[in-house]
């Protein structure tokens, strides 16, 4: 099959609408970011994002397609034109690398948002890939900062943060508030950063009695501010940080799950971690 074919197989398998909105080829960030699409597809490889790492690993695995999550030139719309015009050796080492090694990157960010089709309706892919590869069967999904993903347990902080330690290929995770905390429910939202009203996912912590959070992006104030006040008063309140690209690397992950039906036949698919995203020193 085709590279090209691969994509508009995927992009079929998906919803296709994102934030209510058809997603339209033209403006979405969903697109070739590198190589060529009319050439055989020797083997397909899953990630958060292309890294020099995950490059050359499926390189080793005769994989000629990238799908990752995120962008590959450090910019929003992955534009390139500013990295040839500065020279930027980063930027020319990993095309030399990419075009020596004959590997495509196709970015699917708003695509697995819009949907995978599960139980005759679609859910958000990463979301979905998240919970099922925790175990969570029972959790519900939603769409917006208060919350992606809630989801019932009896449990306790440092339960939760080794389960991830292990399911997302983590060294470490930051821990806020108070790391004893028993934990009855959990709740996966958005970006907390300094443009976000914080307001309405304060509320809904207080009303219905929110254990732990784990957000996509975190500022030091705000909401970790009332999550360290409240843990320090003995409230079960804590929040556990990983980073937006280790918390979403497991909904890649699942991809795998589905990745033949969506082709309609077998192409070897691997998922490489990039693993985690900081290391300490």
């Amino acid at each position: 099959m085709l590279i090209k074919d691969v994509i508009q197989k995927m992009k079929d398998y998906y919803q296709g609408e994102w934030l209510g909105n058809k997603i339209d080829d033209n403006t979405t960030r969903d697109k070739v970011l590198y190589g060529d699409v009319d050439k055989e597809c020797t083997g397909i490889v899953t990630t958060i994002y292309a890294s020099i790492d995950v490059i050359k690993k499926a390189k080793e695995l005769n994989a000629n397609l990238i799908i990752c999550h995120e962008a590959l030139f450090y910019n929003h719309g992955d534009k390139q034109d500013w990295l040839k015009e500065n020279n930027n050796q980063t930027y020319l080492e990993k095309t030399k690398l990419l075009d020596e090694y004959d590997i495509t990157v196709w970015r699917c960010h708003d695509y697995i948002h819009s949907g995978i089709p599960v139980d005759g309706k679609y859910v958000d892919g990463i979301f979905y890939g998240i919970a099922k590869i925790l175990g969570w069967d029972n959790a519900k999904l939603d769409r917006n900062i208060e919350g992606a993903l809630y989801y019932e347990c009896d449990t306790t902080v440092k339960e939760v943060a080794s389960l991830l330690k292990e399911k997302w290929h983590l060294n470490s995770i930051k821990c806020i508030g108070n790391k004893d905390a028993k934990v009855n429910k959990i709740l996966v939202c958005g970006h907390i950063n300094e443009g976000i009203d914080i307001k309405p996912l304060i509320n809904r912590i207080n009303e219905d009695d929110i254990n732990l959070l784990l957000p996509l992006e975190l500022i030091d104030f705000t909401l970790t501010e009332y999550i360290k006040d409240s843990g320090q008063l003995g409230h079960d309140k804590a929040i556990l940080a990983a980073g937006h690209f280790n918390l979403e690397e497991t909904g890649m992950e699942y991809m795998l799950n589905y990745i033949d039906d969506a082709l309609g036949c077998h192409i070897e698919t691997t998922f490489i971690p990039v693993a985690d995203m900081y290391e300490y020193l």
